[in-house]
C-alpha cells in the first residue's frame, strides 16, 4: 500500500452565488445538485455555497443544503452528489476536516454526502445476460466489466476519517441512488450511438418516426402540459408526484444560472402529448431528469422518440456523458423494477456504481436522534 501524503489541511470558507458558478463553469462536470441554483429549487432548506482555499485559489466547491431539526437550532448538512473536491487525493483529511469544522460552527449536528465517485461499471451486454441467468438477482452478484481501485479506495480513507456509508435498499439509500445508468458519448456521432442501441430500441426509434411522432422542446407555460402526464405517469407507477411549482421553480432558478441549463420537451402524436421529459445540463455531463408519457398511444413509442432527441441534443451540445439517471440493482425478472433497467440497457450505455452516500455525526446524541425519526417516518 502506497503511504498517505499529507499536506496542510485547505482553508474553507462561504463563497458568493457567483463565484461558486464561476467555478462550476471551468469543470468538465458537476452535479446539477451541486450548482449554487439548486439552493433556490430546495427553498425548504437553507442553502450554501462553499470553498475550499490553496492559499487564495479556490481548488474545490460545493453546495451545502441545512435542514433543520425540529424545536432546535440544529441542522443536518447535506451535500448531494458532492462535494466538487480532488477524491482520489490520498490525504482526503486535508479537504473534508476542515468542512467539518465549517459545518459544525454553522450549527450541523451532521453532515451527509454523496461522493461523485465511480467505482464499477458493467456494459449493456453484461446486464442483458445476467437477467437471463436465474443464479443473478442483483446488479453486485455480477462481476464488473471495470473496477477502478483508486476510487473503491475512497471508501475505506472515509471510514478511517469517521464516515459511515449509508445502507441501501436496491440500490437506493434515503437520498441519491447508487446505482445509475449513462450512455458514454465522448468520441461518437449520432450513427455510432445509434449503433449501440439494441434492436427493439432503433426499431421503435423508426416506429416513432413512420408514425409521425414530433418531438419539440417547450417553454415555461409548457410546465403545466407536462405536469398533466407526470401525475397520470405518477398514478399509474405509485409514486408521489412532486407539484407544479417545484417544476417552476426548477426552470426559474436553472434557466437564470445558464440559458439551456434545463429544457423541457414535448412529445406530440396528431397533437396529442404522448411524452415529456426535462434535460439538465452542467459541463459535458447532461442527465434525463424527470420523464412522463401517457397510457394511451403507448404504441407510437413516445418515450423512445423523446429520448433519441435528447440524446442527440446532448451530444450537440459537446456532451460525453448521457445520463439516465437512477437505478434499482434487482436483476429478478420477477421483479417489477427490473423493466427500468430494461428499458435503459436498449440504449446500448452501461449501469455505474457510485460509492453512495455517507453520514459524518458531529453531536452523537442529536445524530441518533435524527436518525432514529428518520426511520420512524419510514
Amino acid at each position: 500500500m502506497i503511504p498517505a501524503t499529507s499536506h496542510e489541511p485547505l482553508g474553507v470558507r462561504p463563497i458568493s452565488a457567483a463565484e461558486h458558478l464561476d467555478f462550476v463553469r471551468t469543470r468538465s462536470s458537476v452535479s446539477f445538485l451541486q450548482t449554487p441554483a439548486w439552493a433556490q429549487v430546495k427553498n425548504e432548506w437553507r442553502g450554501e455555497s462553499v470553498g475550499w482555499f490553496d492559499g487564495q485559489t479556490l481548488v474545490g466547491s460545493a453546495l451545502v443544503l441545512y435542514r433543520q431539526l425540529p424545536k432546535v437550532e440544529r441542522y443536518l448538512a447535506y451535500l448531494p452528489e458532492g462535494p466538487d473536491i480532488d477524491w482520489l487525493d490520498e490525504d482526503l483529511g486535508a479537504w473534508l476536516t476542515p468542512l467539518a469544522a465549517h459545518l459544525k460552527q454553522q450549527g450541523a449536528f451532521g453532515i451527509r454526502m454523496g461522493p461523485p465517485v465511480v467505482t464499477r461499471r458493467w456494459h449493456a451486454a453484461t446486464i442483458k445476460q445476467a437477467i437471463a441467468d436465474p443464479v443473478l438477482t442483483t446488479l453486485s452478484d455480477v462481476p464488473a466489466d471495470a473496477s477502478d481501485d483508486a476510487a473503491l479506495a475512497v471508501a475505506g480513507r472515509l471510514a478511517a476519517l469517521g464516515w459511515k456509508q449509508l445502507p441501501t435498499e436496491g440500490g437506493f439509500s434515503a437520498g441519491q441512488p447508487k446505482y445509475n445508468f449513462q450512455v458514454p458519448l465522448a468520441d461518437k456521432d449520432e450513427d455510432a450511438v445509434l449503433a449501440g442501441m439494441n434492436q427493439l430500441w432503433r426499431r421503435n426509434i423508426k416506429k416513432a418516426a413512420k408514425a409521425g411522432v414530433e418531438v419539440t422542446t417547450g417553454t415555461r407555460e409548457d410546465l403545466a402540459e407536462f405536469h398533466r402526464v407526470y401525475a397520470e405517469t405518477a398514478q399509474r407507477d405509485h409514486f408521489t408526484p412532486r407539484p407544479l411549482p417545484y417544476f417552476e421553480r426548477m426552470w426559474d432558478a436553472l434557466g437564470e444560472e445558464e440559458k439551456d441549463r434545463m429544457v423541457l420537451y414535448l412529445a406530440r402524436h396528431e397533437g396529442d402529448l404522448v411524452a415529456a421529459t426535462t434535460m439538465v445540463r452542467v459541463g459535458e455531463h447532461a442527465w434525463y431528469s424527470y420523464g412522463a408519457s401517457t397510457t394511451a398511444k403507448r404504441d407510437v413509442r413516445g418515450s423512445n422518440a423523446i429520448q433519441w432527441q435528447m440524446m442527440r441534443d446532448a451530444l450537440a451540445a459537446g456532451a460525453t456523458t448521457y445520463d439516465m439517471r437512477g437505478i434499482t440493482e434487482t436483476l429478478d425478472p420477477d421483479d417489477s423494477h427490473v423493466g427500468l433497467i430494461q428499458f435503459k440497457v436498449g440504449t446500448g450505455g452501461e449501469a455505474v456504481e457510485y460509492l453512495g452516500e455517507w453520514d459524518l455525526p458531529l453531536n452523537r446524541a442529536l445524530y441518533l436522534g435524527f436518525t432514529a425519526y428518520m426511520r420512524r417516518r419510514g
